[in-house]
């Protein structure tokens, strides 16, 4: 079925590593405003903007204390109402985060859970006595140390969080405090804003046993994810926040959801699920321990990547519709997770790279800094790092008894901080970003890699971005691009074909991920659409030379 938010094209944008523009080295609204021009350029049709509400920052804005009011840092509530209009003058939708599955241990209802035990806010969240003076259960939160933090002043109470101790959890089991989610999120769509990327909303429900679960680590703990993630009855919970605010709106909602089976896709999207669409962790997790965990190293394939891939593609348009990615805020970049030998890691690789995901079905996601090819940070310290998950799984390291070279080898491959550093706009003092030192250490490497080299090389990443987003928009293509078939094809380990065909085009997609020339064979004659080499083709063979990927027409 045609539906205008599967022909979207979303630019991810970290707010306080975007655009500085008021001089206090943290990004802000009105930076954002001031490369609209540029996204308008680029051709995406649909900015998601990470957190901007009040909070006090413990994770950097997915910790809200206040789902009504703009962090003074980001800007005002005018700066967001002027985002949203001038965006949709460039016909450029936003979506915003949010975050339901948790609020700011400083937000007012669980202050007032705190302060008053009998208060119906004390409902809100959930608080548990302690058995025999310990926590209720041996749960490990997600960024380490038990899910249950001690209530101040009040003898063998706990509250419980998935995450941070400063993310208390919100009780889903409570009627009264869904009516007040669902009061803020319809009072979001009615500003004008076109939807939402949900984050972490498969947490929302809890195993209600509250049992111990086995315990896997040095510190005797159990990984919460057994009990605290796509559990039975969530479905419940979708159904009437969908009815009562995204149905409502008609709007686009994007759902993070790691580790859910593809079995019950169905309770997050198609005609019965949610959400508009979801992201598949499946295979851009292949690097990480089933546990979340940055170690030890995960040894994976080319093939068994492609597999994960290709077997995504296959089961998720069964029941509905994805969001298909190569990066985000929560991960590494791209080019250092999946190209393995650093001198590989080019221009020519981040074309090869973005192409590959730019033409998969799906609605395609585009984080800040990969459409120039932004590499990951070398930190020489742990103190360099700012993402407090970093400093988690760097403790957790050292607790399971690697060293502190080993630890902090881990976290500088897979830190959060890799694609939070701030946008390289140019090879000035600050990258661009700003006039004054950033709230986040500059990427090493912003004097090679920023925007101002690349805007008017035809050879550069961006342009190849621009090119690709153009054909993908282009009317001869878009329909075939967007709802056609997704064919893979049986090729050599580190070449990922696929061919997207309708009844108006068959459109192959060919993409050597190697530093070695290799061949593939054409069965028909074909037209050039698009490539980020020359195209040598030798009776019916095409060379591919490294790292070359290729679009064709079938004729």
């Amino acid at each position: 079925m045609q539906t205008w938010w599967k022909e979207e094209i979303v630019y991810q944008i970290y707010p306080k590593s975007f655009k500085d523009s008021n001089h206090d080295g943290i990004g802000d609204i009105q930076g954002i405003i001031e490369k609209l021009d540029y996204l308008e350029t680029l051709g995406v049709t649909m900015l998601w903007v990470c957190p901007v509400y009040l909070s006090p920052m413990d994770d950097n804005g997915y910790d809200i204390a206040n789902y009504y009011q703009i962090h003074p840092d980001f800007g005002t509530m005018e700066d967001m109402d002027e985002l949203i209009q001038k965006a949709k003058e460039k016909n450029i939708k936003i979506i915003m985060d949010l975050v339901i599955n948790h609020t700011s241990d400083e937000h007012a209802w669980f202050q007032e859970a705190l302060k008053n035990p009998d208060s119906p806010y004390r409902q809100y969240y959930i608080f548990k006595e302690g058995v025999h003076h310990q926590p209720p259960t041996n749960w490990r939160s997600v960024f380490s140390g038990s899910v249950w933090e001690e209530v101040p002043d009040e003898e063998n109470m706990y509250y419980f969080h998935s995450f941070s101790k400063k993310q208390p959890d919100l009780n889903w089991e409570n009627p009264q405090m869904r009516e007040d989610i669902y009061r803020m999120v319809n009072w979001w769509l009615e500003k004008g804003i076109a939807g939402f990327r949900v984050d972490a909303i498969n947490f929302i429900k809890k195993d209600q046993s509250w049992q111990n679960g086995p315990v896997d680590g040095a510190d005797g703990l159990s990984s919460c994810f057994e009990f605290t993630r796509n559990q039975p009855g969530i479905e419940v919970f979708f159904q009437e926040l969908r009815e009562k605010t995204f149905d409502v709106h008609q709007c686009m909602t994007v759902a993070e959801a790691v580790g859910v089976p593809y079995h019950q896709l169905d309770i997050f999207i198609g005609q019965k699920g949610c959400f508009s669409m979801m992201f598949d962790f499946n295979y851009s997790h292949i690097d990480i321990t089933e546990h979340e965990e940055w170690f030890p190293i995960q040894n994976w394939t080319m093939q068994e990547y492609k597999d994960k891939l290709f077997l995504s593609q296959k089961e998720i348009f069964k029941t509905g519709w994805c969001g298909v990615f190569l990066e985000n805020h929560d991960m590494q970049r791209s080019l250092n997770r999946l190209i393995r030998e650093p001198k590989e890691r080019t221009f020519q690789s981040a074309k090869a790279l973005g192409q590959l995901f730019m033409f998969l079905k799906g609605t395609p996601f585009i984080y800040q800094g990969e459409e120039i090819g932004m590499i990951n940070n070398h930190r020489l310290s742990i103190e360099d790092f700012d993402d407090l998950n970093s400093h988690a799984q760097y403790r957790r390291a050292l607790q399971e008894g690697y060293n502190q070279e080993e630890a902090l080898e881990f976290v500088n491959r897979r830190s959060r901080d890799n694609t939070r550093s701030p946008m390289s706009w140019n090879n000035q003092l600050y990258a661009g970003f700003g006039d004054v030192k950033p709230w986040l250490k500059n990427n090493e490497y912003y004097q090679e890699i920023n925007v101002e080299k690349q805007e008017n090389d035809p050879e550069s990443v961006l342009s190849y971005y621009r090119q690709m987003i153009a054909l993908r928009k282009n009317p001869l293509y878009q329909q075939t691009f967007v709802y056609g078939d997704f064919i893979p094809l049986d090729t050599e380990e580190y070449v990922i074909a696929y061919i997207r065909q309708d009844q108006h085009n068959k459109i192959l997609c060919i993409h050597n991920l190697q530093n070695k020339t290799t061949s593939f064979s054409l069965e028909n004659d074909s037209k050039i659409l698009l490539s980020n080499d020359q195209v040598i083709i030798n009776q019916q063979q095409i060379q591919l030379l490294p790292y070359q990927a290729i679009i064709l027409q079938i004729v």
